[in-house]
């Protein structure tokens, strides 16, 4: 299978911005595959009707009443085979992963989260870093693990924190580099060797 042939699924829960960008740079040749599924877990997800205009199917894995949560993923895993997905992007999506999909595509989930890990995981990092004062703020793509924003680090960017900035502004400056680096990581994951060391991920062979 050619690198063009690679098939990305996207799980979004809301408005999908960066599943967006992802698939605008697939469908422009900047990344080289293709933009095969986009998955809610939520019915009413905005990120849906967009997905649809951009011509990428949607599937809709609704997580209320599936129990146990393995379930849910199990779902989620099988919605993505079906469509021979082989990459996954997280694009918003407000589910922490555990055993089924991580098993289904070992080392290819890849999440962004709106700050410099591994500082600030978890929700509202923004307000955590300007609470702590800090001067520069960013994103992180890494690869998923069972761990919240904990898996190896891809690529980030970084963007300063002005004074009287609010978590509006902030969020708005690095949602901006989330819709660069986001597609640029994945290219590179696709196109070029690497390898996980340790806690690190390694471009080259």
């Amino acid at each position: 299978m050619s690198n063009a042939d690679t098939r990305v699924g996207i799980l979004i829960s809301g408005r999908g911005t960066n599943m967006v960008a992802l698939v605008e740079a697939m469908l422009a040749g900047r990344v080289p595959a293709v933009p095969a599924v986009v998955v809610s877990n939520v019915p009413g997800a905005a990120g849906l009707a967009r997905a649809g205009e951009l011509g990428v199917a949607t599937e809709i894995v609704d997580h209320r009443g599936m129990r146990p949560r393995e379930a849910h993923e199990q779902a989620v895993a099988q919605a993505l085979a079906d469509h021979g997905v082989r990459w996954v992007c997280l694009a918003g999506y407000m589910r922490l992963l555990r055993g089924p999909l991580l098993a289904a595509f070992p080392t290819r989930i890849l999440n962004i989260h709106p700050s410099l890990l591994p500082a600030f995981p978890g929700l509202d990092a923004q307000e955590q870093a300007l609470a702590y004062g800090v001067r520069i703020a960013g994103c992180t793509v890494h690869l998923v693990d069972e761990q919240c924003d904990h898996g190896p680090i891809v690529a980030q960017a970084a963007v300063p924190v002005l004074d009287g900035d609010d978590v509006a502004a902030l969020s708005a400056r690095i949602l901006a580099e989330e819709h660069r680096v986001y597609p640029e990581a994945l290219r590179r994951l696709i196109v070029d060797p690497w390898r996980i060391e340790g806690r690190s991920l390694r471009f080259g062979s």
